[in-house]
């Protein structure tokens, strides 16, 4: 018996251990995901990140867009400020549907009513038009600010390398064929007549299936919890038990 309880207080131990390293280590970087990856359709981009600089709270991130994305719509999020920061074209930038601009949004700053403790998770939403270049993987270096000490997350790895194999690898899209997704992501709106779907109503309808999506994995950890907790009470109640007899 002595050796059954062994067993079982050394699996729920392992069990622990990996639980921590899926949690530590799924989220260690910055991340950017996209709802869509189609070249030229307007997505939404969903830039994640649940760590600090060596546990130091985070009071600020800067996130930097391609050259080739001209404008962004950034997610109002409650508790954090956030900027538009324009920039000036060097030469006159000609857009797909042949008009001209001079400015672009380089760069999209949340900044925390209160510093943001490590190990909590925080995600942002922009909404753009991705570039249409088939193929090509975009970066979206990311500087984390903390209170004490700064990650820059600007790394771009060289061909054939492995991107978990950097620092601070910056958070990276590779645009595909439009014909692979069917066209999604292309919302146009239609005029007066209101038919079809607008970009921006698009973006946000994912972005409450992305919350939706958080909240369901954050109640999902929860339950492992919980489990794990049980376990270990069973274990230490099967303890008292072979006492009480003996």
């Amino acid at each position: 018996m002595k050796t059954s309880i062994r067993r079982t207080l050394t699996a729920a131990a392992a069990t622990a251990g990996l639980m921590g390293l899926g949690l530590s280590g799924a989220a260690a970087h910055v991340t950017v995901k996209s709802d869509t990856t189609a070249a030229g359709a307007f997505a939404l981009l969903t830039v994640s990140f649940s760590h600090a600089c060596e546990g130091s709270p985070t009071d600020q991130i800067v996130i930097s867009l391609p050259e080739q994305i001209v404008d962004a719509k950034p997610e109002v999020v409650p508790g954090w400020k956030v900027e538009k920061v324009v920039e000036t074209l060097d030469e006159p930038l000609t857009l797909d549907n042949g008009s001209s601009v001079t400015e672009r949004i380089g760069q999209i700053v949340y900044t925390p009513e209160t510093p943001l403790e490590d190990g909590y998770l925080q995600q942002f939403n922009l909404s753009v038009q991705l570039p249409n270049a088939e193929g090509e993987t975009i970066a979206f270096p990311t500087l984390q600010s903390c209170v004490e000490g700064e990650t820059d997350w600007a790394q771009i790895p060289e061909e054939g390398q492995d991107p978990h194999s950097l620092e601070a690898p910056a958070p990276t899209v590779t645009l595909t064929g439009a014909e692979e997704h069917g066209g999604e992501g292309h919302a146009e709106e239609e005029g007066a007549e209101g038919e079809g779907v607008s970009a921006e109503t698009a973006s946000l309808e994912t972005a409450s299936a992305s919350n939706e999506s958080s909240a369901s994995a954050t109640a999902g950890y929860v339950g492992l919890g919980a489990g794990l907790l049980g376990l270990l009470a069973g274990v230490s109640a099967l303890v008292r038990t072979r006492k009480v007899k003996a």
